[in-house]
């Protein structure tokens, strides 16, 4: 007969090794898409980010089941994703959406690259402060963590770069004309702005795996891992963009319903006279 665990019991020691070692695989990605990014290996920088990104999923997944979060394993798993969602979606950014771009108009060319390394260089500032204002939240009293189970404040890194990847994997020749050279520009300054502004994303924390309708999400699961392995091009870029815009258009659509909302109906206005009578 198995001995009943008692409620102050500690996990095993070796427990705390597994979301580590998970961290570390998305270190591990994040430096091999680095390299592959210096190479020109442009399609395998991608595919690297995005099993990083599965990876860093896995991590908290896996510490919150085990119970075995250490405030270690926090402070790491901001570190790998300043480098793995960070500096290497950003070098993959500038050097498949800039670097390539043929000289045919000198100038424009030159701007355009230009802008490139420093809306690069914001994207990884921006996904920096996105990891510190997080891990301050989560110091926080016990009265925000059942808001923040359910939303992020701001874009989550991993996001970010996910789209980055996803875009790059679906066309893995890189830029040569200036004019996508300055959408790229715009695109990345735009997924700045969102890693450190206030607006709303969806979080998956609280789906629980072990509940008894747990066999939908592993059907749900099972089907879109087939849909990855089948088409990964549309399909890998369709999930990250409708995560990232995802957000944004939430956010607008609320300030359109309160400003709808806001203005009162004619008839509040201009009260019919029989109705005073």
């Amino acid at each position: 007969m198995p001995e009943p665990q008692t409620k102050g019991r500690q996990p095993r020691r070796g427990i705390y090794i597994l979301p580590t070692l998970f961290t570390i695989g998305t270190i591990f990605c994040g430096f091999y898409s680095v390299i592959n990014t210096m190479k020109g290996e442009f399609d395998l920088a991608a595919i690297a980010i995005g099993i990083a990104v599965v990876c860093d999923g896995l991590d908290g997944r896996i510490a919150r089941l085990t119970n075995s979060c250490s405030e270690f394993g926090v402070q790491m798993d901001s570190l790998a994703d300043v480098i793995t969602f960070g500096l290497a979606p950003a070098v993959l950014a500038y050097l498949w959406g800039a670097k390539s771009i043929a000289a045919t108009v000198p100038p424009y060319a030159k701007h355009v690259q230009q802008i490139a390394w420093i809306v690069c260089f914001a994207f990884v500032i921006c996904g920096a402060m996105r990891l510190a204002r997080f891990n301050i939240q989560t110091t926080k009293p016990q009265a925000s963590a059942a808001s923040s189970k359910k939303s992020f404040v701001g874009m989550p890194i991993p996001a970010g770069a996910g789209l980055v990847a996803a875009i790059v994997h679906f066309t893995p020749e890189p830029i040569v004309h200036w004019q996508a050279g300055a959408l790229w520009n715009i695109l990345m300054g735009f997924l700045s702005f969102l890693m450190i502004s206030t607006i709303r994303y969806p979080s998956f924390k609280h789906i629980d795996m072990r509940s008894r309708k747990s066999y939908v999400n592993f059907y749900l699961l099972a089907l879109l891992v087939a849909l990855i392995y089948l088409y990964s091009q549309v399909v890998l870029l369709a999930l990250a963009t409708v995560y990232a815009t995802s957000g944004f258009m939430l956010k607008i659509y609320q300030l359109a319903k309160h400003k709808n909302e806001g203005i009162l109906p004619a008839e509040h206005l201009y009260p019919n006279p029989d109705d005073t009578k």
